[in-house]
């Protein structure tokens, strides 16, 4: 793992004329974001925040860091790439990577389901994160379609919860950021580190070289929680120019993109 502070570590990125490459941002940032905006600054970077998801006329950008519907807004008409995992990948990992039961299936599905659930969209919010009672509490027909493909797990409870950002095969920076299901952020630990190394080495070739996962214990064993895309993922304690640098891989211009990275482009930016 590359340790916070490592500034000789990371590079500005550039376009292919030479010139600084423009990070551009939503209308509402989190503190995660302003802070990644500033360290993009320092870096030599251009900013460029919009006041809404209309892109003005002639606006020129290679890299964004938002929530997925800016970012299936802008991404596209700006010829840039978002990456994220295959909405499968949660639920094909092997059990003792998991520690419970995950299903990925439609959403109509998962309405006959009896008991209570844990429910969430692999890669949007169309689907809220939470437990559910039982499938009936889902969105209706009315409110989703309903091959909407959603995850399905266990209901369990997480001792305590890390964010890890990898980039090209490696645990580069990461936070604590909940305990017992409350926020408590606060520094990686090398043993989180090495369960994301381990992860990596076994099932690292389904993901994108730049992605966020989050991991956490459970039952005294170190489990996968969920993987995030990069560029719409808070940072919490993560070392912010180690952070930036993931984000830039992981939504940058799709010319750039290399050829194992195409699969996990999103399908609204292709």
């Amino acid at each position: 793992m590359r340790h916070g502070g490592a500034a000789a570590a990371t590079q500005t990125a550039r376009t292919d004329d030479g010139s600084a490459a423009t990070l551009l941002l939503p209308p509402r940032l989190t503190a995660s974001a302003t802070e990644l905006r500033d360290t993009a600054r320092r870096r030599g970077l251009h900013t460029v925040q919009l006041p809404t998801f209309t892109l003005p006329h002639g606006l020129r950008a290679s890299h964004v860091h938002a929530g997925p519907a800016f970012a299936d807004a802008v991404a596209a008409p700006l010829g840039i790439a978002p990456l994220e995992a295959p909405a499968h990948w949660l639920a094909d990992l092997p059990r003792d990577l998991v520690r419970r039961e995950i299903r990925a299936l439609p959403v109509r599905e998962a309405y006959a389901l009896r008991r209570p659930v844990f429910v969430k969209s692999p890669n949007d919010k169309g689907i809220r994160a939470m437990v559910y009672a039982d499938g009936s509490r889902l969105p209706g027909p009315d409110a989703v379609d309903p091959d909407t493909l959603v995850l399905v797990s266990d209901v369990v409870t997480f001792a305590v919860e890390y964010r890890l950002y990898l980039l090209d095969g490696e645990v580069r920076t990461g936070s604590r950021y909940a305990e017992d299901g409350r926020l408590s952020p606060g520094p990686l630990i090398p043993d989180a580190a090495a369960f994301g190394a381990e992860l990596l080495g076994r099932r690292g070739a389904g993901l994108p070289s730049a992605i966020v996962v989050d991991i956490g214990r459970l039952d005294g064993h170190w489990a996968v929680i969920e993987a995030n895309a990069a560029w719409a993922s808070g940072r919490y304690t993560s070392d912010p120019d180690l952070a930036l640098d993931t984000v830039l891989r992981a939504a940058g211009p799709v010319e750039r993109v290399p050829a194992r990275d195409l699969p996990f482009v999103r399908a609204a930016a292709r």
